[in-house]
């Protein structure tokens, strides 16, 4: 059922959000088997290769520099709206503000929008888009949505789009387009996206709780890795700016528990992490390649706890609020 749904495009999207309701999903589960989450977070080094071959068309139509910039997002989009904006204000590109969908300053004003929906249908991005005088630009993965009709300009990721209910490879598809316009090249980090695939994650069988840290543009990495634990595998997951882990969430560390850093902790940080006997966990990969790492983890937890990651409890494609 799911499988013809897919290709019927932007009505796929609408059927899929329907067909994964709680009320539905004893019956699709029956039917279909189209939803393989573990197999989208391993086609990421192939979608990031077709992302930079894709990126050099589209990038003039997303800020350039000098421009004053909001990004918003919801979920996942919110966070990939978060590093992307930390990232545009690092490179100098000008003033880069993010809101989640239902949190945008009207009060405040922009040369232009970014405006990122996997699924085009997400209820606070479209009543914010029918709000708005700003030029803005859709980022999402889907043609011939409301999303799409209602911005300035949108730039449609079809290729990147996954049947999962819950992101992995459209997230980190959408970063990395984002990253490309300021003028990384994505193709340099295929490699460690392979290696985070490959890689051991043995050490956290037994882990009980795990704090994900971040550190300018990796904070939305690590609010996003803990949010793909907490979806697929019903876990406590945390996360924070990596210097406020001293400010309170040390006290839930222990042995049996984990700290998860996206970038570089300062080695004091580091020693007082390892002090508390929770297991530390660092990369020398690419943050965005290390998340990859995070996403495998996250469909982990929910196998050794019995779940279903490609269903996750209480979780639709996309959140359409009913008025």
């Amino acid at each position: 059922m799911l499988e013809y749904a897919r290709k019927l495009n932007i009505k796929t999207k609408i059927m899929q959000n329907f067909l994964t309701h709680p009320f539905f999903l004893p019956i699709v589960r029956d039917m279909s088997d189209s939803i393989n989450t573990e197999l989208e977070i391993a086609s990421q080094p192939d979608i990031w290769r077709q992302v930079a071959q894709y990126a050099p068309d589209v990038i003039h139509r997303l800020p350039q520099p000098g421009e004053k910039v909001a990004v918003v997002g919801c979920g996942t989009s919110w966070f990939m709206a978060m590093a992307y904006a930390a990232l545009r204000e690092k490179a100098g590109h000008g003033h880069t503000d993010v809101y989640a969908g239902s949190q945008y300053n009207h009060g405040r004003d922009y040369d232009r929008i970014v405006l990122i929906s996997r699924s085009g249908t997400t209820t606070e991005i479209l009543d914010l888009l029918a709000t708005l005088k700003t030029p803005s630009v859709a980022l999402t993965s889907i043609h011939g949505s409301r999303f799409a009709e209602l911005a300035s300009d949108a730039i449609v990721m079809d290729f990147a789009d996954e049947n999962s209910i819950i992101q992995t490879r459209w997230a980190t598809a959408a970063l990395g387009l984002l990253r490309a316009s300021l003028g990384f090249d994505l193709n340099s980090i295929v490699k460690d996206a392979e290696a985070a695939l490959a890689s051991d994650l043995s050490k956290f069988a037994k882990v009980d709780q795990i704090t994900f840290l971040g550190s300018g543009w990796t904070i939305g990495l690590a609010h996003e890795a803990a949010l793909k634990t907490r979806e697929a595998g019903q876990f406590w997951a945390e996360a924070y700016p990596h210097l406020e882990y001293r400010h309170g969430p040390l006290s839930v560390s222990q042995p049996g528990r984990a700290v998860w850093a996206f970038g570089e902790l300062p080695d004091d940080l580091a020693q007082d992490i390892q002090g508390t006997g929770a297991i530390l966990e660092t990369s020398t990969l690419d943050p965005m390649a290390h998340l990859i790492r995070a996403q495998r983890l996250a469909v982990e937890i929910a196998k050794a706890r019995n779940l279903d990651a490609d269903y996750p409890r209480g979780l639709t494609r996309s959140i359409i609020l009913h008025k």
